[in-house]
């Protein structure tokens, strides 16, 4: 990968609507060199994906929480378990399982308080092999 296809890259992550012929006058190469560029990117797996930056409010998730969860039971069966349902919990809009402590970290978007509160409820303190669960709230997005 050198400059142009890093430029490339820069351009489409701030922006990835942008039409080729913009983006080839940007990294100034002609529309038809830039096309190609960007598809080996797509192919070599650099470029993953193309999405739209959606506000979550307008869907009814505009509640973020961070959740912190360290586990009593650790063995391949209960992770195996956990990070399946996880994956099929439509509120976790990501998930990190960490080194060291807490063991997952996850942030789920919901409508408001009382959506987590049931959340929380059905879902999370269900899953097998939970010892704690720790859930921060966003005071302020900054970046």
């Amino acid at each position: 990968m050198d400059r142009t296809d890093r430029a490339i890259l820069d351009h489409l992550r701030r922006d990835s609507s942008v039409a080729n012929v913009d983006l080839a006058d940007r990294v100034s190469l002609s529309p038809s060199s830039c096309l190609r560029r960007v598809r080996a990117l797509e192919r070599d797996g650099v470029i993953r994906g193309y999405h739209a930056d959606v506000d979550p409010a307008a869907l009814g998730r505009g509640f973020e929480v961070e959740v912190m969860i360290e586990l009593t039971l650790k063995d391949r069966a209960t992770v195996e378990t956990i990070e399946e349902r996880i994956a099929g919990m439509d509120e976790v809009v990501e998930c990190r399982r960490l080194f060291g402590v807490p063991d997952y970290l996850m942030r789920v978007a919901v409508a408001d308080v009382e959506a987590y509160e049931a959340f929380y409820m059905s879902e999370l303190a269900e899953l097998p092999g939970i010892g704690r669960v720790s859930s921060q709230f966003t005071m302020k997005q900054v970046k």
